[in-house]
C-alpha cells in the first residue's frame, strides 16, 4: 500500500501534539525552574497563559487526531475519490496548524474557525466514503 497524501497528513497529525507540548517549557522554566518530567500533568495543570494554552492545544491535537485518523482510513478503505481525499486531508492539516497557532496566540475566534474547518474536512472524508 502506497503512502497517499491523506496518510502523510495523518502522519503529520500524529507528530503535531509532540511539537506543541514543548511550547509550554518557557513558562515551566519561568514558574517552576523547568519542566517536571516525573509529574508533567500535575505541573501542566498549574500553568497559566501561553503555557496553559500550549498544553490545551497539545491535548486538542490528540482529540482531533482520533476523528481524522478514522476518517482517513474509512475513506481509503471505501475507495473514496483520491483527489478530494487528498484535498480534504491537506485542508485538515493546515487547519490544525492554524488551530494550534491561534490557540497559543490567544486568538479564540480564529482558533474556533480553524477547529471547525478541520472538523468539516474530517467529516468530508467520511462523506466521500459514504458516496464511494
Amino acid at each position: 500500500m502506497a503512502m497517499t497524501i491523506p496518510f502523510w497528513c495523518l502522519a503529520f497529525g500524529v507528530l503535531l501534539p509532540y511539537f506543541l507540548a514543548p511550547l509550554s517549557f518557557g513558562e515551566r522554566k519561568a514558574r517552576f525552574g523547568g519542566p517536571d518530567f516525573r509529574y508533567p500533568r500535575r505541573q501542566a495543570a498549574l500553568l497559566e497563559g501561553t503555557g496553559a494554552r500550549a498544553m490545551a492545544a497539545h491535548a486538542n491535537a490528540f482529540e482531533a487526531l482520533s476523528v481524522f485518523g478514522v476518517a482517513v482510513v474509512v475513506a481509503h478503505l471505501s475507495g473514496a475519490n483520491p483527489t478530494w481525499s487528498a484535498l480534504l486531508a491537506v485542508v485538515w492539516a493546515v487547519s490544525r496548524v492554524g488551530h494550534a497557532t491561534f490557540y497559543v496566540a490567544d486568538k479564540p475566534p480564529l482558533r474556533t474557525l480553524s477547529f471547525a474547518v478541520g472538523m468539516l474536512s474530517a467529516l468530508g472524508l467520511l462523506g466521500l466514503a459514504a458516496v464511494a
